[in-house]
């Protein structure tokens, strides 16, 4: 019994229970892609510690710099400095692979300005 248990938990994402991967489940957006979600809910699980009250500030926290990050990698959007800092430290060490190489505003400019 105790077998089937780790093989299952080691199927979880990040070794997670089965009580986390749901919970995290709980957070997808509607629409959100499958290889959007599958890296946010790393970030979600990375950084949850003990699972949050639903409707917490600490819940609407996480949720909201999980999103700023996603939209950051995958969107190429821009926050506020301290916000950016906030997020990209707690998605360290997440490898994202094919993910869009976007031009910056600036390196548009400075190209024009050469």
């Amino acid at each position: 019994m105790a077998g089937k248990a780790a093989k299952a938990a080691a199927g979880e994402p990040l070794g997670r229970t089965a009580e986390e991967a749901a919970w995290a489940e709980t957070l997808r957006g509607a629409c959100e892609p499958e290889h959007h979600w599958r890296y946010r809910r790393e970030f979600l699980l990375r950084n949850v510690g003990e699972l949050p009250a639903a409707g917490s500030a600490q819940l609407q926290r996480l949720v909201s710099l999980s999103m700023v990050w996603a939209n950051h990698v995958f969107l190429g959007c821009r926050y506020p400095p301290q916000v950016m800092e906030k997020a990209l430290e707690m998605a360290e060490g997440i490898q994202v692979t094919n993910a869009p190489v976007r031009t910056t505003r600036d390196e548009l400019v400075a190209k024009v300005k050469k």
